[in-house]
């Protein structure tokens, strides 16, 4: 009988074939590095965002650039330290000149990493960061702007509230309150106890 796995176990074992993956397009124009995700693999909170950009392609690391120092300091604002959770992107690979990932993309990655991810980590609550992220696990085109700070019901027990996405705070700052009371409202939840 094969000796349990650890979760950190699990997640090499499913990063390790795919180090240099070519699954899908973003494999062949010009990807440095596959960025699967990083932190606490006993994470109650998972932040997903869309894909990554120019420094974490470099790094391979996700939220490193602008846009994850932003969003450090509004979880900092609210309480939530980054290395309680887990956080990846719905593409582990940079799309070029950053443009949004494309279906084919999106289908490839998350059926090979993401819904992968979740059903390893297993948290208690998923954080959308922005409408890709949103729409993609909730699989409905959703409007950020209606349905952001809204709890929605995820799959097996899961909590989903999205929120604005930090690359798109930076450029509305007028936003910025919004998206902290959504991560406000996540860490209300976390600290509920069942």
């Amino acid at each position: 009988m094969a000796a349990h796995l650890t979760k950190q176990e699990l997640l090499d074992a499913l990063y390790r074939p795919y180090r240099k993956c070519q699954e899908c397009p973003l494999g062949t124009l010009g990807r440095n590095k596959v960025v699967f995700g990083e932190g606490n693999v006993d994470a109650e909170l998972f932040l997903i965002g869309e894909a990554p950009g120019r420094r974490e392609d470099l790094e391979g690391r996700p939220f490193i650039g602008q846009s994850g120092l932003f969003l450090d300091t509004a979880l900092a604002k609210v309480g939530i330290e980054r290395n309680s959770l887990f956080i990846t992107s719905i593409v582990k690979c940079r799309p070029p000149n950053n443009r949004v990932p494309l279906p084919l993309e999106i289908s490839t990655c998350t059926s090979l990493f993401l819904y992968n991810q979740i059903k390893i980590i297993k948290p208690r609550i998923i954080c959308a960061l922005g409408s890709v992220a949103l729409n993609t696990l909730m699989s409905a085109k959703l409007s950020i702007t209606k349905v952001r700070g809204t709890p929605l019901e995820y799959k097996d027990g899961i909590l989903l509230i999205p929120t604005y996405h930090p690359a798109y705070l930076l450029r509305n700052r007028s936003k910025l309150n919004d998206s902290l009371a959504d991560l406000a409202l996540i860490r209300t939840y976390l600290s509920k106890t069942d």
